[in-house]
C-alpha cells in the first residue's frame, strides 16, 4: 500500500500542490518548507518494495532550485513524465529559449517541442528535477492546468535532451499547423477514464445479452499504430493497420467501404466514435480531421490510457502499453498497482486474443516487448519468441542475418547503441 507523509525541511524545493497550498500560505512567515512524500508500491531492480517521489510545497510564492541542480539524484528515484498543450504561443521560439534557461543544470533527458500551436513534452530525469520543471512550467498561465503523467523508470528513459522549435507536435502526412487544433469545440469531447469504463462495460453487456447489433452505435477506435497495438489495447478494438500513425487514413478513404478503415461505412451524424491513444495528443489531432469530414459523435479518452490505467487499472484493457521511450513496454501495474482488478478475466482475454504473436513463427511471444532486427539497415521493431531470437541471431528474417551491418544480439531487452560502437569493436577484435 502507498501512502502519503509529510515533514518540514529548510531546503526551499517547491511545488503548491492543489488544496494544500491554502494550508501553507498560513505559514508564510515561517521559514520552513513542507515535503509530501509518496511511497509508489511499485517494484524495482534494486528496491522490490517501493519508487519513492517527493512533491515538495514552500511556504513562499518563490521557487529556487538551485539546491536541486547541485544536489545528487536519488538512487532508484527516476519518473518519466508526459504532458501536452494546445494553446496558442506568440513568440515560439522566446518559449524555447525560457524553457532551455531553465532547465540548463537539470539532468532531464527527452523530447519536447514547441510552436505557435503549444507544447508537447516526453522527458526522464530525477524526480525533484522533473517535477522542478513541471512546477515551473505550470507558474505560466497558459500551462496552468496541464494534465501531467509519470511513471517510473530505472534510469534514463532518453538518451539526451532534444528542446527544439518544431512545425507538428505530431507528425502526421502534410502536418497539423493548419488543423484547428486550438478550438475546442473542433476536438473530440474528452470523457473521464471512469466514464469511458462504463461505457466499455455497457457496450459489452449490450452486446451479450441483445440480439440485435447493438456495437453498430458505436465504434471503438484505437488511433495509434499496429505494432502497440499487438502488445496492448482495449477489448473489442481493431488493429490499426498503418505501422506510422503519419499515415493514419481513418475516416478519409476517398473509396467506399475500404476494408481497412472501420468509418468508412458509418452513420456520421449516429455513430459514437470512441478514440484512444497513449497519452490523448495523437486523439486530439485526428479527432479534428474527423470532425472536418463530418464526423458529429467523436470521444476521446482523457488522459489516453496510461491515465485510464492510473485511476481504473486493466478492466477491459489486455496486455502491457508500448512506450515510446528505452522502456518500450509497461505493464498496467506500473501505472496504479493496487488497482489490479479483474485479473483472471483479463489473463483469459490475453490467452484468447490473437495478438502478441511472434513475427517470424506466429507462435506465442514469451514477452510484451519488442525488439529492433539486429540488421542495422533494417531496424525492424517486431515481437519474437525466444527461439526465432537466438535462431536468428536477432533478425527478423534470414536475409537479415547476412546483412553487412548486422549488430550483436543483446540480452533481454536492452536498446542498440549507435553502430560506430560495434564497427569500433569488431575492428579491435580483429587487430588482436
Amino acid at each position: 500500500m502507498g501512502g502519503w507523509s509529510a515533514h518540514c525541511l529548510s531546503i526551499p524545493h517547491s511545488l503548491i500542490l492543489g488544496h494544500y497550498s491554502k494550508s501553507l500560505s498560513k505559514a508564510a512567515a515561517h521559514p520552513h518548507y513542507f515535503c509530501f512524500h509518496y511511497c509508489l508500491p511499485i517494484k524495482s531492480r534494486k528496491d522490490p518494495c517501493a519508487i519513492s517521489i517527493r512533491f515538495c510545497a514552500s511556504t513562499s510564492e518563490s521557487h529556487n532550485v538551485d539546491e536541486i541542480r547541485q544536489a545528487e539524484p536519488e538512487t532508484d528515484d527516476f519518473v518519466v513524465v508526459n504532458f501536452y498543450r494546445f494553446v496558442f504561443i506568440k513568440e515560439p521560439q522566446h518559449e524555447v529559449s525560457k524553457h532551455l534557461t531553465f532547465l540548463k543544470g537539470l539532468d532531464i533527458h527527452g523530447r519536447i517541442y514547441i510552436n505557435e500551436q503549444g507544447i508537447n513534452a516526453q522527458y526522464s530525469g530525477p524526480s525533484k528535477h522533473a517535477f522542478a520543471y513541471v512546477e515551473w512550467l505550470k507558474e505560466d498561465q497558459k500551462f496552468s492546468d496541464i494534465l501531467v503523467q509519470t511513471s517510473p523508470s530505472d534510469g534514463h528513459a532518453f538518451p539526451k535532451l532534444k528542446l527544439r522549435y518544431k512545425p507538428s507536435l505530431v507528425q502526421l502526412e502534410g502536418g497539423i499547423s493548419h488543423l484547428p487544433l486550438l478550438d475546442p469545440s473542433m476536438r473530440a469531447t474528452a470523457i473521464a477514464p471512469s466514464e469511458w469504463r462504463k461505457r466499455l462495460e455497457a457496450a459489452n453487456n449490450n452486446d451479450t445479452t441483445s440480439n440485435t447489433n447493438s456495437s453498430s452505435n458505436y465504434i471503438l477506435l484505437d488511433v495509434r499504430n499496429g505494432y502497440e497495438w499487438d502488445i496492448g489495447h482495449f477489448h473489442g478494438a481493431h488493429r490499426p493497420d498503418v505501422d506510422c500513425f503519419r499515415s493514419t487514413s481513418f475516416g478519409t478513404s476517398p473509396t467506399q467501404g475500404v476494408a481497412s478503415d472501420q468509418l468508412s461505412q458509418v452513420d456520421k451524424e449516429k455513430t459514437d466514435i470512441l478514440m484512444y491513444c497513449t497519452g490523448g495528443i495523437r486523439c486530439d489531432v485526428y479527432s479534428t480531421i474527423l470532425r472536418q469530414q463530418g464526423f458529429q459523435n467523436l470521444y476521446t479518452l482523457k488522459g489516453g490510457v496510461s491515465h485510464y490505467l492510473k485511476t481504473e487499472g486493466p478492466v477491459k484493457w489486455i496486455g502491457n502499453l508500448f512506450t515510446f521511450d528505452s522502456r518500450l513496454s509497461l505493464p498496467p501495474s506500473a501505472y496504479n498497482r493496487e488497482t489490479m482488478i479483474e485479473s483472471g478475466l483479463t489473463r483469459q482475454a490475453f490467452n484468447s486474443e490473437k495478438f502478441a504473436k511472434c513475427y517470424v513463427c506466429d507462435s506465442k511471444a514469451s514477452e510484451l516487448r519488442h525488439r529492433n532486427c539486429a540488421n542495422l539497415d533494417c531496424n525492424l521493431l517486431f515481437l519474437c519468441c525466444a527461439n526465432c531470437v537466438m535462431d536468428l541471431r536477432g533478425c527478423c528474417c534470414h536475409s537479415c542475418t547476412i546483412a553487412p551491418r548486422r549488430r550483436p544480439v543483446l540480452p533481454g531487452f536492452q536498446r542498440y547503441k549507435k553502430w560506430h560502437v560495434y564497427r569500433d569493436q569488431e575492428i579491435e577484435a580483429r587487430a588482436q
